[in-house]
């Protein structure tokens, strides 16, 4: 598959930013300060990202998904520290598929640079998210929702929440949470690769009554989630790609008796089982990019639990390999590769690992055939 001319510009932008502003070291600081550089952050959203899928009706490109896909696995081998895919991608998606006044409000700001974050998951249920926990309740004002929610990507930097809610008749809804709301508050934390994430709090939040996204929350979630999946893969992809060139460089410069590494057969047989991990992952991506907007929902369910359950499988032999190539300086702090080791661990966990998706997959299957 081959990137489309608008794809190769934007790669060809974010690449120069990538080794103008997110050198190694200038991400290690950044980490240590917080993990979020608010003119850095301005750059990349002066490069269009923000706004990259964002309706021209509210000041954005309304780019397809694709391109979205294709900027992630650009941005992966610099892992990237701002909200990217939590704003830009999924918080940008959610509210441009709901459309209504809050789209209205917020989609405009989101394409020059306000930040939007993901409310979905909640403390003690993993990474299942139907039915919420979340309550949420009419009043004569609007709506009052009290609950808990976790691993909120960059939670502390969002301008706005999109929450997922139980609403008092039962059904699940969405909900635009203002983060400057009353009885909302969070604890932050930083997850295992860098990145930072927080725990919501809500308790007696009052909102307007337009602050319920309208269509059919249920399906919007799963769509989301489907989303969720394909950029995690495409973020993935481009840090193995990084990690699998980093060990083929090592391995033909490490010398060792006299000779480098990569003289070694069974080392080079090692690499190119690697590097047949990395090219089945790179295509089942290809695959979820071309065919993520145009299936049913049930054909998305099951296509994205195949693409995960065979991107996490790379992300765990890849991630395990290039270490075990590189020794013990592998994981080593100084060096990015136990960096990349991080996210593409987390990468093969996020939204359920391998064994889940397969399961998942049969289950979309079965519903699949049932119908």
């Amino acid at each position: 598959m081959q990137a489309t001319e608008q794809q190769r510009m934007l790669e060809d932008s974010l690449l120069r930013f990538v080794q103008r502003e997110y050198g190694f070291e200038q991400r290690r600081r950044a980490q240590a300060a917080g993990g979020f550089d608010p003119s850095r952050w301005q750059g990349l959203c002066e490069l269009g990202l923000a706004a990259l899928l964002v309706p021209q009706e509210h000041g954005g490109l309304e780019a397809p998904l694709a391109d979205a896909l294709h900027a992630l696995q650009v941005l992966g081998p610099a892992l990237v520290l701002e909200p990217v895919l939590g704003s830009c991608v999924l918080a940008t998606r959610l509210l441009a598929r709901c459309g209504g006044p809050a789209a209205a409000q917020w989609l405009p700001r989101m394409a020059e640079g306000a930040v939007g974050a993901i409310g979905l998951f909640e403390p003690g249920a993993g990474f299942e998210h139907d039915p919420p926990g979340c309550e949420a309740r009419a009043h004569a004002q609007g709506w009052v929702l009290d609950g808990a929610k976790s691993l909120v990507l960059q939670a502390a930097q969002a301008h706005v929440l999109l929450v997922w809610a139980r609403c008092e008749d039962g059904q699940p809804a969405w909900f635009a949470v203002p983060a400057d709301s009353q009885g909302l508050s969070l604890r932050p934390y930083a997850l295992l690769d860098g990145q930072h994430a927080a725990e919501l709090s809500l308790r007696g939040v009052r909102l307007r009554a337009d602050a319920r996204l309208p269509g059919e929350a249920r399906q919007l979630a799963e769509e989301l989630r489907d989303l969720w999946l394909a950029a995690v893969c495409a973020d993935a992809v481009g840090v193995m790609q990084a990690a699998l060139d980093a060990t083929i460089a090592y391995l033909n410069t490490r010398v060792q008796f006299g000779r480098p590494l990569a003289a070694q057969q069974v080392l080079r047989h090692r690499a190119a089982s690697l590097w047949m991990e990395l090219e089945q992952a790179r295509s089942m991506v290809w695959l979820a990019a071309g065919r993520i907007e145009g299936e049913t929902a049930a054909r998305r369910a099951r296509l994205m639990a195949a693409v995960k359950a065979r991107v996490g499988r790379a992300c765990r032999e890849i991630s395990q390999g290039v270490v075990q190539l590189h020794g013990g300086i592998g994981l080593s702090d100084e060096l990015v590769l136990s960096h990349w080791f991080k996210r593409l661990s987390l990468a093969e966990l996020w939204l359920g690992d391998s064994r889940q998706q397969l399961l998942r997959y049969l289950r979309a299957g079965a519903g699949e055939a049932a119908r």
